[in-house]
């Protein structure tokens, strides 16, 4: 098992698309690798990056292919707002790896691939992160950005404290589970007034008005640093699921709201034409080491304290966004330094246990979400999970 190599965690957001799953096949190597450089080419990666894009997916895969168990290759292309990177994950069972070191040395092969070794694939990358315990499988996200002033911008302004992986259903395409992320700041105009104790001298600032006190906690105030998290799980499986997904997360997106209940009410209204769905929000406030949750539907929700691998579930209401919303209860909860976040569908079963994965919440969130993807993911449904960890 090995750390991450990236930058700090940052709430910045980082939208996903183009969602590619490879199972393990013969044909995987040269199948990953065409999807992979067809994407590097679209999202606009320079010709040298679309090379050492395909040369790193072919030594994965092929690594996977060779060694692993019950493996998977999942592409993706992630946007911020100006730039565009392909990542891609190999997700696999077993054996796992006895020497994580050696097996990152430039040049390192335990088999015949391609020769140049996980630790080339870790160099190309602009963010790499690799967990393995042998007999338990291997787990590695590497992403990939431009070669250019912007490119080398976006990767150096570090990771985002959230992020998730969906997986549909076996023999379907399309998935309707879905997650995001998005900023909030303070809300627009003056702060709530301070209430001052009877008799209790007016401090200078505020009389003048300079450097206030921050204001107390309320509701619709947050700090700034501060993001929601969504997680849907639409109704059902295949398209009109994953069309209520992908409505979802554009209502979010195009929402104003700041507590989770607003944003709930907001996603009620426009999903009422299609299937709706089960539907998680969480408003989570680093500075205020808090979060504020408020779920509709199955969708499991948890605060892990990652010093002890305890965990406290977040309850939901029962009912379905888009048609039946019932009266919101939303939930707030401290966050214990360094804890995680994680939301994620009936996909996944929710008997997972943090500290049967050792090193779980010591990886980037999407690394995170792809061990909890595996250890606990069923192929019968749509399985989505998203994580969140930051320096609360």
């Amino acid at each position: 098992m090995t750390p991450d190599r990236a930058g700090p965690a940052t709430s910045a957001p980082t939208e996903c698309e183009d969602t590619v799953w490879f199972r393990h096949s013969d044909s995987l190597p040269a199948a990953a690798r065409g999807a992979a450089r067809q994407l590097a080419q679209r999202i606009g990666l320079l010709p040298e990056r679309v090379a050492e894009v395909a040369l790193a997916v072919s030594e994965a895969a092929t690594n996977l292919r060779r060694h692993a168990v019950d493996g998977a290759m999942v592409l993706r292309v992630v946007r911020t707002d100006t730039e565009a990177a392909l990542e891609f994950l190999t997700v696999d069972s077993g054996p796992g790896m006895a020497d994580v070191p050696a097996a990152l040395v430039d040049g390192y092969s335990s088999g015949p691939t391609l020769g140049i070794g996980l630790g080339a694939v870790a160099r190309l990358a602009d963010a790499f992160d690799l967990h393995s315990l042998p007999g338990r499988g291997t787990v590695l996200t590497a992403r990939f950005w431009n070669r250019t002033p912007a490119g080398r911008a976006a990767a150096a302004a570090g990771e985002p404290a959230a992020a998730g992986l969906t997986r549909p259903m076996s023999g379907q395409e399309l998935c309707g589970d879905a997650w995001a992320v998005r900023p909030v700041g303070p809300l627009p105009g003056p702060a709530p007034a301070v209430p001052r104790p009877a008799g209790a001298a007016l401090n200078w600032s505020v009389l003048t008005n300079q450097a206030p006190p921050p204001p107390a906690a309320g509701p619709g105030r947050t700090d700034a640093g501060s993001f929601l998290l969504l997680f849907c799980d639409g109704l059902g499986h295949g398209p009109l699921a994953a069309r209520a997904a992908s409505d979802a997360v554009a209502a979010f997106h195009r929402s104003r709201a700041h507590r989770p209940e607003d944003v709930l009410a907001d996603l009620h209204r426009v999903l009422r034409s299609g299937r709706g769905g089960a539907i998680a929000v969480a408003l989570v406030e680093p500075a205020a080491a808090r979060l504020t949750f408020c779920g509709v539907g199955n969708v499991s929700a948890f605060v892990v304290d990652t010093a002890t691998g305890t965990r406290r579930s977040l309850p939901s209401s029962p009912g379905i966004v888009g048609h039946q919303l019932p009266t919101p209860h939303p939930v707030r909860q401290d966050l214990p330094p360094g804890s995680a976040v994680v939301l994620h569908s009936d996909g996944l079963t929710d008997r997972w246990r943090a500290t049967d994965v050792p090193g779980l919440f010591s990886h980037l969130p999407v690394t995170a979400a792809a061990l909890l993807l595996r250890e606990a993911g069923v192929r019968r449904d749509d399985a989505g999970v998203v994580v969140a960890k930051g320096a609360w």
